[in-house]
């Protein structure tokens, strides 16, 4: 049996796919990110057995992906936002190919674009900046390549997303204001798309302490960028005065 990498969304039970949804709904077992998830998500797959990955290693979830398998049973393996971010895609379906067992990935909603909807925000401007550049920092994770530090991708400044930082947040700031600007607008979104969202919004100088008042830890994203303004030009694409075919 296949088993199906699902990008489960930023959290909210219907910012799923309708393919995710049917897949929940015909999975005997779910593997599910329990950290980052809302509960509701597991709505779709009543009957299904539900496993929380949250304090299993790789070794045992794949064993768990693998008997299910095995037993001829529809396998799920929930993502929080989309698999191609951060989602151990990699290291999973290696040791999913190594057994033999057949898999496949199902896109998610990306946890940074509900946070650029949580704070209503595009976050490529015309004249302002065009692309978006989304890393993050290292604490409790593993090193980050030597080619990828922030103050190299602050040289762009171009919009800045950031995961798995929220607890670096007062250092990441000061890192980043000699290229970006003190006054340069900053969000973080808690839990986007979640019932206990929040959303802080600020700029460089001052998102670390609203941070820390709010005593975040986890499941955050950080937003950087002058974009984040609402400022600039407009789009070549939409002027009247473009010529059309």
């Amino acid at each position: 049996m296949t088993v199906h990498f699902v990008g489960a969304g930023p959290g909210a039970a219907d910012l799923i796919t309708l393919r995710a949804a049917s897949l929940l709904a015909a999975a005997d077992v779910v593997l599910f990110p329990g950290t980052y998830l809302d509960a509701e998500v597991l709505s779709h797959c009543p009957d299904a057995l539900q496993v929380d990955t949250q304090k299993l290693d790789l070794d045992r979830i794949t064993e768990v992906m693998v008997s299910a398998s095995a037993e001829g049973k529809e396998v799920v393996r929930l993502t929080s936002g989309d698999p191609s971010l951060y989602s151990a895609l990699a290291e999973q379906t290696a040791r999913l190919d190594a057994a033999g067992v057949p898999w496949d990935v199902c896109p998610g909603v990306p946890a940074y674009a509900a946070a650029a909807a949580a704070v209503g925000r595009e976050l490529t401007v015309p004249l302002v900046t065009q692309s978006v550049v989304l890393t993050r920092t290292q604490a409790r994770s593993t090193a980050m390549p030597e080619t990828e530090s922030l103050a190299a991708f602050a040289t762009t400044r171009a919009t800045l997303v950031l995961h798995l930082a929220i607890t670096k947040t007062r250092e990441l700031a000061a890192s980043l204001v000699d290229e970006y600007g003190a006054d340069c607008p900053a969000a973080v979104v808690y839990r986007a798309s979640q019932p206990d969202e929040l959303v802080l919004t600020g700029t460089l100088a001052d998102i670390a302490d609203q941070v820390e008042a709010a005593e975040l830890k986890q499941a955050a994203v950080i937003l950087v960028g002058r974009a984040l303004a609402r400022e600039g030009s407009e789009s070549w694409l939409y002027q009247a005065d473009r010529p059309r075919a």
